[in-house]
């Protein structure tokens, strides 16, 4: 069925800012007495909330100080700065659902100011700067449904009219809540925790028009 709008997440799904944003996290963990994989800390750690993170690393032996998030940030933002690539076949997907004249947003966990490094750039800041919606400014975060439905009221849309393009559980989960039909991204996994939360699993951007109809 054709929707009404396509909801993105930023980190994993429009910008492969996950890998280096976890190195970033992975190193600092180390500094602070918790040692983990990259793969154990992408586990841990994607889709979260950088306040929820810190509980958890906590929770796992990190002896971190008070103002350990704001230091993650400064070097995750130095970090992708550096450069971030777009992943595989987005840019295609979206002119796609520009030339269909469906209209398409960004909802994330983080931060406007990360999104502005992010997909600025890759050329997206300007596309996606009056349709964005994140945790930081709404102060509700994923798996709370709220941020999804928050950004389909603003395009007047009924919430089954949405779909939801995802790679966390997280983000699974507030899709779902949301009433919401989610396709999650999973180009290195099997998926199969995203499809137990509700999910239809895909492994390339460029099978979504396809299975939006388009």
């Amino acid at each position: 069925m054709r929707p009404s709008l396509v909801i993105f997440d930023c980190d994993g799904v429009l910008v492969d800012s996950e890998p280096p944003s976890n190195q970033v996290m992975q190193q600092s963990l180390s500094k602070y007495g918790l040692d983990m994989s990259l793969e154990e800390c992408m586990n841990a750690f994607v889709g979260s909330t950088m306040k929820n993170a810190m509980a958890t690393a906590i929770s796992l032996g990190a002896d971190l100080p008070d103002n350990w998030i704001a230091e993650v940030y400064d070097e995750t933002y130095a970090t992708l700065r550096n450069g971030v690539p777009l992943v595989d076949s987005i840019a295609q997907l979206l002119g796609t659902l520009k030339a269909a004249d469906i209209p398409f947003c960004v909802a994330s966990n983080g931060s406007e100011d990360k999104m502005k490094i992010t997909l600025g750039q890759n050329g997206l800041w300007d596309t996606f700067s009056d349709r964005m919606f994140s945790a930081h400014t709404l102060g509700v975060a994923k798996p709370d449904p709220d941020l999804f439905l928050h950004a389909a009221a603003h395009f007047q849309c009924s919430p089954n009219d949405c779909v939801v393009v995802e790679d966390s559980g997280s983000g699974v989960t507030a899709a779902i809540r949301a009433n919401m039909r989610c396709l999650a991204y999973a180009p290195h996994s099997d998926g199969k925790n995203l499809r137990d939360l509700g999910a239809e699993v895909f492994k390339n951007m460029a099978a979504v028009p396809d299975l939006l109809g388009l």
